[in-house]
């Protein structure tokens, strides 16, 4: 009994010693919590080279937390962030076990402002080298595993993201010498996981009244959101002009997502993006306004340890046109593999030429079609072997028809027609193609040493293929990935002459998709002939500095007219179409052709030979050896400009 009841007495002893820690530290929970808060704060301070102050932090509870007067000031520059009150209600249960999780938030007059005066800025440090990171986050960049760094950014999204909760008097102000961006949101309210909240934008002159609406759902692990602006007006977006010359306006935007954990590691995100009514402007796309009605992405990505792919059931929808993109980015020992894919069967040609964003495809507005098109598109880059690159590309046609014409007459070369040069995007000369024009030359008054020679060196299957040369992309894609830089083109003669006839000078991607779709039409409804289509190739090109078909060019090096060339002069005039304002970089000083130039010449002469027009001898002992008589004799005067290779956009 004795020995019963000192046991008791020792646990009971106990019982009370651990109450009164407990009681003890649930007293001073404000206390521990502000020396934990202040060696924190401490170290970030000396980090980054800031002042942070705050006049009361108390924990109201075992789960609920208060600050009031917060401010961060970096040295000797301007006050970055001021807070006056803020509430949090965490999962108490979450917090033990080391997960953070917002229940509840009540925030009032949080104004963050990033001002930049000349080249000093109150957010440098955020830039800074010093890089203070904490365990969880120096864990997640280590982490290669992309399912898990995914699951643990989005824990992180859904844990700062309350239930339930206000914030009133929120203000975030971009300001950089006299021009500003302010966003001020007057409350944003959160009730049962859906939010909703009136924005106010002021840019410069410009101020907009946003409203976002939404629902947050941690257990469903599902986000929705939905912008628009009030009052019929569009939503133009605020900072995108001055930082990156664009103009980006649109209706209305809707976002949605939900996340599933799947067997074996594996994450997949199910979401809806949609925006209705965008307008986009910048020189790098177009140099007209895009206009898009209506946009739709619905997509499933499936991510694993290694991979991130978007799966073949995500649709995306433009006007009137859907398809199912298919994408897969797999890392293997530090080196990317990407695939990517498009098959689109059978569906009324009107859809896609009825869907072009209005002024993105300007020759083609208002075209009218019919008949179906069907297209298939694979590219599979794998970077540890770029030399098993694939590329295919086809677009087909059954019982397809131009109906009528868009803003250009697609079939304009077939008949006599004016042709603008342009230099750097201006206009240097027009002239017409045909007989009206003196320097006007028929495809059977041009040598066929000549002809022969630009074809092979230009596009030796030019007669054969139907406008693309899907093994020239190929290896075009496969060099300029090797040397990191775009440096072969692979452009067909038809493609070059749709550059030059139909399109703009201006270097853009809008120019390039234009390009492909003319270049298909032209070729599939045979609206030129491959004949007219190389005689008005000869003579609009450019064969030196505003030396514009060969007419001016075999008059211009060598007193000659085209039907005069001989073997030598035409490979000659061959070799400087890639870079006809570079002509003297082929000579030496004493004005005779380079050494380097006869592996060139070799090369076409063989060529000349397999097709008949030469014989193997004449081949065999074909030297760069020309005599130089025009005006061009003027121009090798003097030092000879270094060699300058043609760029992707000359070929």
């Amino acid at each position: 009994m004795k020995k019963n009841s000192k046991q008791n007495i020792l646990l009971l002893s106990i019982g009370v010693i651990l109450f009164i820690c407990l009681v003890g530290i649930y007293l001073s929970r404000s206390i521990l919590l502000r020396s934990i808060a202040n060696k924190r704060t401490t170290h970030i301070e000396q980090t980054y080279g800031l002042h942070i102050h705050y006049e009361n932090l108390e924990m109201c509870s075992l789960n609920e937390v208060s600050i009031q007067g917060l401010s961060v000031v970096p040295e000797q520059r301007d006050t970055l962030l001021t807070l006056q009150a803020v509430n949090v209600k965490l999962n108490f249960w979450k917090l033990l076990k080391g997960n953070f999780e917002v229940r509840n938030i009540h925030m009032n007059g949080l104004t963050i402002a990033f001002i930049k005066r000349d080249s000093v800025a109150n957010y440098d440090f955020l830039f800074s080298k010093r890089q203070y990171q904490s365990e969880a986050t120096t864990k997640l960049a280590a982490e290669s595993n992309y399912s898990h760094r995914i699951d643990r950014i989005l824990n992180l999204i859904y844990g700062f993201l309350p239930e339930n909760g206000q914030l009133t008097q929120l203000n975030i102000t971009e300001r950089k010498d006299n021009n500003f961006v302010a966003l001020s949101i007057p409350a944003f309210t959160i009730e049962d996981n859906r939010f909703q909240s009136a924005i106010k934008i002021k840019e410069d002159t410009l101020t907009q009244q946003w409203k976002a609406t939404g629902e947050l759902n941690r257990k469903a692990r599902m986000l929705k959101t939905e912008l628009f602006a009030t009052g019929k007006k569009k939503i133009s977006l605020p900072y995108i002009n001055r930082r990156f010359g664009a103009e980006v306006t649109f209706d209305t935007l809707y976002y949605s997502m939900t996340e599933e954990n799947l067997a074996n590691n594996q994450l997949r995100l199910n979401g809806k993006a949609r925006v209705s009514g965008l307008d986009i402007f910048h020189k790098a796309l177009s140099p007209e306004v895009i206009h898009l009605n209506r946009g739709q992405l619905t997509y499933q990505m499936n991510i694993g340890n290694h991979t991130l792919e978007l799966d073949s059931t995500t649709t995306v929808l433009f006007n009137k046109i859907q398809f199912h993109p298919y994408l897969r980015a797999e890392k293997k020992e530090a080196q990317w593999h990407f695939t990517a894919a498009i098959d689109k069967s059978w569906f009324p040609a009107d859809d896609l030429f009825g869907s072009l964003p209005k002024g993105l495809f300007s020759n083609l507005e208002g075209i009218k079609t019919r008949g179906e098109l069907a297209y298939h598109f694979l590219l599979d880059i794998d970077f540890a072997q770029l030399d098993s690159l694939r590329f295919e590309s086809e677009l087909k046609e059954k019982d397809f028809r131009i109906m009528e014409y868009g803003a250009t007459p697609l079939s304009k070369m077939s008949e006599e027609f004016t042709y603008t040069a342009y230099e750097n995007g201006m206009p240097v000369r027009s002239f017409p193609i045909g007989p009206s024009w003196e320097h006007f030359t028929p495809l059977d008054s041009i040598s066929p040493l000549l002809r022969m020679s630009v074809m092979q060196s230009e596009d030796g299957a030019f007669f054969y293929h139907k406008g693309f040369l899907p093994d020239a992309i190929r290896e075009a894609l496969i060099y300029d990935l090797q040397v990191k830089r775009f440096a072969r083109g692979g452009s067909t003669i038809t493609m070059q002459l749709v550059k030059n006839v139909f399109l703009n000078r201006n270097k853009n991607f809008a120019r390039k998709l234009e390009e492909a779709l003319i270049v298909w039409l032209i070729e599939t409804e045979r609206l030129t002939s491959k004949e007219r289509m190389y005689e008005v190739y000869l003579n609009i090109a450019e064969w030196g500095p505003l030396i514009y078909g060969i007419r001016e060019a075999s008059a211009y090096y060598f007193n000659k007219r085209p039907s005069q060339l001989t073997t030598e002069e035409s490979i000659f005039l061959a070799s400087i179409i890639p870079k006809p304002k570079h002509f003297r970089s082929s000579f030496a000083e004493n004005g005779q052709l380079k050494e380097n130039m006869e592996g060139y010449y070799k090369l076409i002469a063989g060529r000349l030979a397999q097709k008949g027009l030469i014989s193997e001898i004449e081949a065999d002992t074909i030297r760069p050896d020309i005599q130089v008589t025009g005006d061009a004799l003027n121009s090798l005067v003097g030092d000879t400009p270094e060699s300058s290779s043609p760029t992707a956009e000359e070929q």
